[in-house]
């Protein structure tokens, strides 16, 4: 538990910094003098894409949490397994709030039509590295039952 542990905290380190980032920019954005220039749709995405960011922090940060209550209680495998789930979902979270930004991006500089266009193939590109490519080279780690 304890390598699994530590291999979960060097792959939060990685996300973490570059959420906190992400939601920093997000939060700043009002204040810049072209935000009163968005239409309705766009101020509606990007108020979503702040909660998803918040939401991503706040499940990518959450296992450090759980460490600080949890410490010295010999719970590990608990710990580990609490911390699993909420960095996927904070996965799955960043996800979402990266396909979107790119979606508001592109919608604002160019058209809707290449924001959506843009996101989609940034979300499926992001589904097919972080799903179906671990899910792929498992299955070629498995031994063959034949």
């Amino acid at each position: 538990m304890d390598r699994n542990w530590d291999e979960l905290l060097q792959e939060l380190r990685v996300t973490q910094t570059g959420t906190q980032i992400l939601t920093g920019f997000l939060l700043t954005l009002p204040f810049q003098s072209r935000f009163g220039d968005l239409d309705d749709y766009q101020r509606d995405v990007y108020l979503v894409l702040v909660v998803l960011a918040a939401l991503a922090t706040v499940l990518i940060v959450a296992p450090v949490s759980l460490h600080r209550l949890l410490f010295r209680r010999r719970l590990k495998p608990q710990l580990v397994d609490a911390a699993h789930w909420f960095a996927r979902a904070g996965l799955a979270a960043l996800a979402l709030v990266l396909s979107g930004a790119t979606m508001l991006l592109f919608d604002v500089v160019l058209s809707r039509t290449a924001g959506r266009v843009v996101s989609g193939g940034l979300l499926l590109v992001i589904v097919l590295a972080w799903l179906v490519l671990p899910r792929l080279i498992a299955r070629r780690a498995e031994p063959s039952t034949t």
